[in-house]
């Protein structure tokens, strides 16, 4: 076995099952970033930068610098760059924690906040290509994806995302439908696994 339920099939060549997936999620991770790339809209963003600004819009408020370095699973001097930058073409303002007046918050700006609307736009050839999937294999592969996210929070590879899986509303395996088989006590509905969340607005840690 290789890992947890992995088999490796034997006299086959090349790398394993499980390489083989590392190899594939890296492929997919090249094309979003591309895209991000391709994104970078009258602002010139970076792909970290856009990944400031939507955070901070996704968190609905101001936020300590060494929070989005641990959210984005960043280093202190990138962040830093990256929001001096952003700060400059006035989409990130800055302002004192009232709890404590040595730390700064950062928050998005009116413009900021414009360019937030503006990058929750989804890639058109991205969203495509996930549209084209079996909606059994979608769902097989969000499902898939929640749990490998879990395994590497839990190895500290990854920070923790707001998702269903670390939610306290979440109940999965509640009902005998097979299509929605899970619960959200939050909005008090059944759902299935192409409803998965990796990242939620009403996550609260479980």
């Amino acid at each position: 076995m290789c890992g947890r339920g992995v088999k490796l099939v034997a006299d086959v060549p090349g790398m394993p099952p499980t390489g083989q997936l590392l190899v594939g999620l890296a492929r997919l991770g090249q094309a979003v970033r591309m895209e991000a790339w391709r994104n970078a809209g009258p602002h010139h963003l970076s792909p970290l930068q856009a990944d400031i600004i939507l955070l901070l819009h996704g968190r609905g408020g101001a936020l300590r610098q060494g929070e989005i370095v641990t959210a984005l699973a960043s280093t202190p001097p990138t962040v830093s760059d990256a929001v001096k930058v952003l700060r400059k073409k006035e989409l990130v303002d800055a302002g004192r924690d009232p709890g404590d007046a040595r730390v700064m918050l950062l928050g998005l700006t009116p413009a900021g906040h414009d360019e937030a609307a503006r990058l929750a736009i989804q890639s058109e050839k991205l969203t495509d290509a996930v549209s084209a999937l079996d909606p059994a294999d979608f769902a097989a592969m969000l499902r898939g994806m929640t749990h490998l996210m879990r395994e590497l929070q839990d190895r500290r590879a990854i920070p923790v995302s707001q998702m269903c899986l670390t939610c306290r509303f979440f109940v999965p395996q509640a009902h005998a439908d097979p299509l929605r088989p899970h619960h959200c006590d939050f909005v008090d509905a059944p759902f299935g696994d192409a409803e998965l969340r990796v990242t939620c607005p009403d996550h609260d840690p479980a």
